[in-house]
């Protein structure tokens, strides 16, 4: 189950819509359900509390106003992935070799 400080993509009829950070999660009253509360990472932030059932935090799907809605969670991508290596790799290369293009800021501002 996701938990708090968790950071969640928010999917409505299967479009991503939203990220947010579940700040919360605290029992409701009937068995399995959750109040959730999400800060919804827009401009500017906004809080909001979501009563949802256990298997909803985890993923499944349920419905919102008529909506088909889902949390995803979000895993940080492995900073020693290989692209990211083989990227820095070649960054590292050209700036050894002098192979880099230095780019003037200031004939960018003079146009």
């Amino acid at each position: 189950m996701a938990q708090e400080n968790d950071l969640v993509l928010i999917h409505m009829e299967d479009t991503p819509i939203i990220f947010a950070r579940i700040e919360n999660i605290e029992p409701d009253i009937k068995p399995d359900w959750y109040h959730v509360k999400l800060l919804m990472l827009q401009i500017p932030p906004a809080p909001v509390t979501w009563i949802l059932r256990s298997a909803y935090i985890d993923g499944a799907e349920f419905t919102m106003g008529g909506k088909r809605m889902r949390l995803e969670l979000v895993i940080c991508p492995d900073s020693k992935d290989d692209d990211m290596k083989n990227k820095t790799e070649e960054k590292d290369n050209s700036a050894k070799n002098g192979t880099g293009k230095v780019i003037s800021l200031a004939n960018l501002k003079k146009r």
